[in-house]
């Protein structure tokens, strides 16, 4: 065999290596956590009419390491709000708004707040429910292929119409994190202000000190969360990946601090074993 043709067939084997390796990773962590979520259901801690969705993804070498449910249209509650920023901050970007005090303030508060009548008040800037969805699904096709903007935020919080993905959000944030998107920069200074989140605080394998970008989501039928998270490597380097969780409840219920509570800590327990797979991959 000539030189150049085993340069070659080295190569070949490389890749093919390194392939098989990622599917393997991306194997281990979806049984891994259908194993996690199996053993809830079992003991009743997820109940028969409570549905989830995940999605991992390493931002570094772009392998997705985790797919369940991601396609499937569940409650985006307050994991809508990232969406409302784009279209607004595309506007602002074309020329047609201005992001000045006033929308800035309102911004924050809808992002790290998760205040309602400030998404509102951004909404109306950009038309409403309707003109929002027409902007983002002209724009921004494959960011919102299951999104269903339909109704401002109803007075409570109590939104249960509006809908998005797993695989939606994944897709929004690796856009986001690759500077993709208008005003990008900004939109993760937002995400990354201190505040609620179920992905890092309380996930007991996930070191202190990781960096995280990130909306919540809840409602008495949803607990979820989209986020980035940014883990430190022993060589100095960081290795970001996405982490989404979803659990939509088919009824209302009654208990909403209890159930927000307990779901939260399920995608905490996801959030752990992302990490573990991340360790495998990278020298955290």
């Amino acid at each position: 065999m000539s030189a150049v043709r085993q340069l070659f067939f080295c190569v070949f084997l490389g890749v093919a290596f390194a392939s098989t390796a990622w599917a393997e990773g991306a194997s281990r962590l979806e049984h891994s956590i259908e194993r996690y979520i199996g053993s809830l259901r079992s003991r009743g801690a997820l109940r028969a009419h409570e549905r989830t969705a995940w999605v991992v993804s390493d931002l570094t070498s772009g392998a997705k390491l985790a797919s369940i449910n991601a396609n499937t249209p569940l409650q985006a509650a307050s994991m809508i709000k990232p969406y409302v920023a784009l279209a607004f901050f595309h506007k602002v970007a074309e020329g047609s708004l201005s992001y000045g005090p006033q929308s800035r303030r309102h911004m924050e508060l809808m992002i790290q707040k998760s205040n309602n009548p400030s998404t509102n008040w951004i909404m109306r800037q950009t038309g409403g429910p309707a003109a929002t969805q027409a902007l983002l699904k002209r724009h921004y096709p494959d960011l919102c292929r299951q999104l269903s903007l339909v109704e401002y935020i109803p007075s409570g919080g109590t939104t249960y119409r509006n809908r998005g993905s797993a695989a939606d959000y994944a897709r929004f944030l690796s856009a986001l994190w690759n500077k993709k998107l208008p005003y990008s920069s900004e939109m993760l200074r937002l995400m990354n202000l201190p505040g609620q989140d179920r992905v890092y605080t309380g996930a007991k394998s996930v070191p202190a000190g990781t960096r995280v970008y990130n909306k919540t989501g809840s409602t008495a039928m949803c607990c979820g969360d989209m986020g980035i998270l940014v883990a430190k490597g022993r060589n100095g380097r960081s290795y970001p990946y996405v982490l989404i969780g979803i659990i939509e409840s088919s009824v209302r219920n009654k208990s909403y601090g209890s159930w927000i509570s307990k779901r939260g800590d399920v995608i905490r327990g996801v959030s752990n074993l992302a990490y573990g797979e991340m360790k495998r991959r990278y020298p955290l």
